[in-house]
């Protein structure tokens, strides 16, 4: 949307060179990545980024509410409760889509997520995209003053703490499997943790361990969490020594019982310019007849998975647990990046670290999502160009 670097970006851009991009990017680890890489960054205005800014703000303000936890109680009872939660997220994931709305551009609260994100992958991506294009020397995807040096020690601040790196550990499931490993991999690169996979999780009383790749055994002292207990519930096939319900002599980087407060749970309660009407299906006495201006959401659903995009009354009426669906009134992406051959619609997530002893969050970076389908993701993006994962850039 910044005129000036769009016309220089798309003027430099070719084929090769985005194929070169894509190679450097799977030589670091001899592993290409499996989800779809957008060929260009979001260059975004100053007005959208105050905007977005203000909306995460008040995103905050409603997390940092004394009454907080008990408001989203019933997140927890509804899910895992796992032990040891302390006072608050390490991380936030604040999605917005870019929307029209009354003939004006405005972001649009599509999602938030007390989970950690792809922090190391956007680091490296935005090297990338510099060393192929040399002029975005002069744009930033860091808010806040930060910078690739102040947002690396940020980072390795919130996931070591004061541990040795091969103390902490991430943890996921069948990792190698996993749709985010290419930033598994820049993780282990850059903090130097070791990711392990659930399975592989020794238990001695309380005490957690893994072996080393020289077959040491090492405790675990602190968990980088990354599992998801959406897939973790559905795979009954894997046999875990420990449980995460149970008291264990570690700390987390990212408790697990963030992921499911700061989550959709907490749409209806906001209101203002930047959020979308959101109910919980519970909670309506009468549904609306205009249903194709709704979606139909899961609460505690992860990268889209159960999401109705064209309801039907027969779709909410075979919603068992209505506590655990979202109705929200659908927006208009605002097609606003210029491809060779068209307009693209994106999402911006702004990703936030938050210390254990700071008073509040700070937002650090960012990570855009192009898409031409009609809803951002894999499945309405199939065989098309310019659409996937990419990075927002501020002029600097």
């Amino acid at each position: 949307m910044i005129q000036s670097f769009r016309e220089q970006f798309n003027a430099s851009f070719t084929p090769e060179k985005y194929d070169a991009f894509l190679k450097d990017i799977a030589g670091d680890f001899n592993f290409a990545p499996t989800f779809r890489i957008a060929e260009t960054p979001f260059f975004i205005p100053v007005e959208l980024k105050k905007q977005i800014q203000q909306g995460c703000e008040e995103v905050i303000s409603f997390i940092k509410k004394s009454d907080f936890k008990s408001l989203t109680q019933r997140s927890i009872d509804l899910n895992t409760s796992v032990p040891n939660e302390d006072s608050h997220s390490q991380f936030l994931a604040i999605d917005f889509g870019v929307c029209e709305e009354n003939g004006k551009i405005v972001p649009k609260l599509i999602e938030i997520q007390g989970f950690p994100s792809v922090f190391n992958f956007q680091y490296h991506l935005f090297q990338k995209f510099l060393k192929f294009y040399p002029f975005l020397k002069d744009t930033t995807p860091y808010l806040n003053g930060f910078n690739e040096s102040t947002f690396l020690d940020l980072l390795r601040k919130v996931v070591l703490k004061d541990f040795k790196p091969e103390e902490v550990v991430l943890l996921e499931i069948e990792p190698e499997k996993q749709n985010t490993k290419i930033d598994f991999y820049y993780c282990k690169h850059d903090l130097g943790i070791p990711v392990v996979c659930v399975t592989e999780v020794i238990k001695e009383g309380k005490m957690l361990f893994y072996l080393n790749s020289v077959g040491e055994k090492i405790q675990i002292k602190r968990i980088y969490n990354r599992v998801i207990f959406d897939e973790l519930d559905l795979r009954k096939d894997l046999k875990l020594a420990f449980s995460f319900e149970e008291e264990l002599d570690i700390e987390w980087a990212g408790h697990p019982n963030w992921y499911t407060r700061i989550s959709k749970f907490i749409l209806p309660y906001l209101k203002g310019p930047y959020f979308i009407e959101s109910r919980l299906l519970s909670e309506i006495k009468e549904i609306p007849t205009d249903l194709e201006n709704y979606v139909l959401k899961p609460l505690f659903s992860f990268s889209g998975s159960g999401v109705k995009f064209h309801v039907t009354q027969q779709d909410i009426d075979e919603v068992k647990e209505k506590d655990m669906f979202l109705l929200q009134k659908k927006v208009h992406y605002a097609p606003v990046i210029q491809a060779p051959d068209g307009k693209v619609k994106v999402e911006v997530r702004i990703l936030a670290l938050w210390p254990e002893k700071d008073e509040s969050p700070t937002l650090v970076a960012n990570l855009a999502r192009l898409s031409r389908g009609e809803m951002v993701g894999v499945k309405f993006n199939k065989d098309k160009d310019w659409v996937g994962g990419s990075i927002g850039l501020f002029q600097k």
